[in-house]
């Protein structure tokens, strides 16, 4: 077998225990190379001389326990709370709110995470151009889960309560929006709701965590 077959074949058996036991090696600053989890003569490797250079032809591996070595792009973060108080069922809009927060956050291209913190309200995006949208969702919702305590055994914070923890697993307790160039990524008719499903005066906290570059 020649050298280059060798080669081949000893690259093919070091990327395959790479995946069986998380085995990889890291190269000179700047070289691409594999992630390495421990020393494959622990594993009894017959082949480890010829997988330790065959990482990448001409260059000798460190072996070391750790993560991916892989060159990547570095990225920021940036995290706040934000609190928004509701007064009865319904969508109250924070769209203003949370762009106004990744515009000021530094990081122009990235993800924007949403996570409210509450069983009884949840996050949706829907449209802000006619409330009657809103309303129509709302009444939907209160149709198909409605406030009758025979059809539920938690009862004990009230009427409203056990529907409001439907309605919540019914929508979302997270949302997820693109940024680009320091902005939001919604469409044109598009609005971020806190959606309370509780009769009442609340405070409800939503997290925002943005990651990018």
């Amino acid at each position: 077998m020649g050298s280059a077959a060798s080669l081949r074949a000893a690259s093919f058996v070091a990327l395959r225990r790479a995946i069986l036991y998380g085995i990889s090696a890291s190269g000179p600053a700047g070289k691409p190379c594999v992630a390495i989890g421990g020393d494959p003569s622990d594993y009894g490797d017959p082949f480890e001389s010829a997988a330790r250079e065959a990482i990448e032809p001409g260059i000798r591996g460190s072996w070391r326990t750790g993560r991916s070595r892989l060159p990547s792009p570095a990225l920021r973060q940036a995290f706040t709370t934000i609190e928004i108080g509701t007064r009865e069922p319904g969508l109250f809009e924070i769209t203003h709110e949370v762009s106004e927060w990744a515009s000021a956050s530094d990081i122009a291209d990235g993800l924007l995470t949403m996570f409210i913190r509450h069983t009884s309200a949840s996050l949706v995006i829907q449209e802000n151009a006619d409330p009657d949208v809103l309303t129509d969702l709302d009444a939907f919702l209160r149709r198909i889960v409605p406030e009758d305590t025979r059809l539920y055994r938690h009862t004990a914070e009230g009427a409203d309560d056990m529907p409001a923890h439907i309605r919540s697993a019914l929508t979302s307790t997270q949302l997820s929006v693109p940024l680009r160039g320091g902005r939001l990524r919604l469409g044109t008719w598009q609005g971020i709701y806190v959606f309370e499903h509780r009769r009442g005066r609340f405070r409800r906290s939503v997290d925002l965590h943005i990651v990018g570059d």
